[in-house]
Order: C-alpha cells, then structure tokens, then sequence
C-alpha cells in the first residue's frame, strides 16, 4: 500500500489526548500549544524608535543637500522625552525609545555626524524613515499563535511580547518501548527509538527486550498499558504460530499488518492495547528490526502518528528540492528513502550525495547522513543535476 494512504487510514483513527497542562514560558519550548493566543495588545504599545539616532521633523529636512539641526534632549527605552520637539530642532533617540511628541522620522546615527551640539543629517531622508509605528507587528485581537503549533523560541517570545507567563499545552505523552526477540547482539533500536520519542517530548520508560515467551509478553504489556499511552516496539512479529506478540496484542486490543510500498521498512503493525482502568486504549505501534528501515519508518509514519496524539497540527515534516548529485535507479511503484549528505560546489551550489551502502542495517550510514532523499513511487531513474526531495534530519525532531 502507498505510504500515504495506509499513513491517511491509520490518521483518521486516531484523536488527540484530552489532557492539557499550563506551563510556563520557560517550560513551553517543543511544547504542543492547544489553546489560540491571542493578543490583548498592541505590539509595539507606541510609536518608537527602531535604530539609535536623531528623531526630527520630516519637513526640516532641505530638498537637495545637508540639514543641520540643534540637539535639545534625549530619549531612550524607559526615559521618554516629556516635552514636545519643536520645528527646526532634533532629539537624540535610543533603539526602543517613544517618539517625542512631534517628529516623525528618525535619521539613524552611522547616516550623521555631530559637530558640537548641533546634528547634521544627509540628504536623501525620507518621511517616517527607522520609526516604528503602535501596533506594526502584532494588532490587538490577533490570533498570534493558533492552536496545534510545536513551540520554538521565537513563539515564546512573541508569547512574552504580549504579555503572557503561561500557556495551555498538551500532556506530554508516555511511551513505553521494547525490542522483541532472542539475540545476544547489543541491542541499538530501543535506545535510538527512545532518544527520537524523547526529542519529541515524550516521557520514554524502558521495557527491554520482550522474551518469545506468551505469559512475560502478556504481563509486559498489560503493564505497559497502564501507565502509558503508545506502546512501540520493533523487531519482526509477524512470523505464524510462533509469534506470541502478535497474539497477545490481538488478545488485549486489536492489530493490523501494514504492508508498505517502501523501502526500508516495508511491515508495520498498528494497533490498540484495551485497559479497564483507562479512558482511551492505547496506540500500539511495531516497527521493523533492522536498525534503519526502524528509524526511517518511524520518521515517516511513527512520527505523524505520535504528533497526532498530542494536538499538533502540522504532522508532515518539510523537504527541500535539491540537485542530486549521484546517480539512482529504483523500482515503480515503491518508494525509497535513500541516506544521503549535503555538499557544496566552488560557487557554493548545494547538492545531495548518497551514502554508498544503502543496507537497511548499516546503521554507521545515519551518522554520515544529513537527512534522507525521498524518491516518490513513480519515478525510476535518478540522473546527477535531477531534483530530488531532501528531509533533513535536524527537521524530524
């Protein structure tokens, strides 16, 4: 099945957590918001100075050469200038300061020169030059941040310009991970997959490796059931009579195989786990076992799911067009997430070069990787100089 029908499918199953918290700005950042904020002010509250310099009359200005103006006073951020500047003078001004009660253009320091106490400011000014006008960057009444936003600084900072400590935001998740199996290999998956859910803010609690043995999977995930609300595992289970995970999670919820056209990954199982004692089953998601296809198939249909739970509105991490510089071949139908790095020309042209070994458990690959080119189902062929789609990695988190 193509990636974005089955990811479509499994999407519209799934509502986000009720739960909300508010927070502190100091404790919102990677936060989901799940409230609109919305301004109950002006920003900037008054007309002020954008640049450290001379606020004058527009009209003073002479239409062809030099103006030369006395210095009556000063404003800065906090100390505003009480009395009005009249026609013919100039006042000096600091970034942020209010705009004296009369000009209406501020010529900006590096522009002039001062000679004694008189300012002389070139020609060429034009009217309201470097002032900062009430309201210019955010009206009062605006919706500055809607509902579903992941926050970065900069939101919170725009929170904090307009006044606000805190926000309402979604519970972070709990995800309890497992590896599935019998192996005496050091098992890299489970730690990788929950540095990824914890990049994602979500509160991870180690469940080790789940044993091939029905009972230990039956209590392992009975527990995980009630103290969480995902449940992801990876390594293969879906091999017949044998495979007791598939079993006990059929037996205490419900499961579907996904057989994706992709490459890595392919086999995904998606389900739900049931508890009496909670509200809302639990996610379930298995992952394949080779280190690769399970990162990449959480990036591209994990991920979605996980934000979808937590209120986020934007679910689909951005790509980039860019020229590859290497040469592919695939096959219809499938489509293939290839390792790749970023490299620059002499002129600073950028492109995408493959990593050599595109094995699904060459995990060494993901470190020399900047982020993954996706190669959509049609396409076959890739020729250096061809735009292709790059997902950067530092855009997954």
């Amino acid at each position: 099945m193509p990636l974005e029908v089955a990811l479509a499918r499994i999407l519209d199953d799934l509502a986000p957590l009720a739960e909300t918290e508010p927070v502190a700005l100091a404790a919102a950042l990677g936060r989901v918001l799940r409230e609109d904020v919305v301004s109950p002010l002006d920003v900037p509250g008054a007309d002020n100075s954008a640049v450290d310099g001379y606020a004058i009359h527009a009209e003073d200005l002479a239409p062809a050469g030099e103006t030369r103006l006395p210095v009556i006073g000063r404003a800065a951020a906090g100390h505003p200038f009480a009395a009005a500047v009249p026609r013919g003078a100039a006042l000096r001004i600091f970034t942020g300061a209010l705009m004296p009660t009369g000009p209406d253009t501020v010529a900006m320091q590096e522009d002039c020169r001062l000679e004694g106490e008189v300012v002389v400011v070139p020609a060429g000014l034009k009217r309201g030059s470097n002032r900062r006008r009430a309201g210019e960057d955010v009206r009062a009444g605006t919706t500055v941040l809607a509902a579903g936003l992941r926050l970065r600084p900069q939101e919170i900072g725009l929170a904090a310009a307009i006044g606000r400590s805190h926000v309402s935001v979604a519970r972070p998740l709990r995800a309890a991970v497992f590896s599935t199996g019998e192996s005496s290999i050091h098992d890299s998956n489970r730690q990788g997959l929950g540095a990824l859910l914890r990049q994602l803010g979500i509160a991870v609690a180690d469940g080790g490796i789940l044993s091939n043995d029905r009972a230990r999977i039956d209590a392992a995930l009975k527990a995980a059931a009630v103290a969480n609300d995902v449940v992801l595992t990876s390594g293969e289970v879906f091999h017949g009579e044998e495979d007791h995970l598939t079993a006990a999670v059929e037996a205490l919820g419900s499961l579907r195989l996904w057989q994706l056209a992709i490459k890595p990954g392919r086999a995904v199982a998606v389900g739900e786990l049931r508890d009496a004692g909670r509200p809302r089953p639990v996610a379930f998601i298995g992952l394949p076992g080779n280190p690769v296809a399970a990162i990449t198939v959480f990036f591209c249909l994990a991920r979605p799911m996980l934000l979808r739970l937590m209120g986020a509105g934007d679910l689909t991490a951005r790509r980039y067009r860019l020229s590859a510089g290497f040469v592919h071949r695939k096959k219809p139908g499938r489509r293939e997430f290839l390792r790749a790095r970023l490299t620059a020309d002499g002129e600073d042209e950028v492109s995408v070069l493959t990593y050599p070994a595109q094995g699904s458990g060459i995990l060494s690959s993901l470190l020399a990787a900047d982020g993954l080119v996706e190669l959509p189902e049609a396409l076959t062929k890739v020729e250096r100089g061809s735009m292709v789609d790059f997902l950067p990695f530092g855009e997954i988190g």
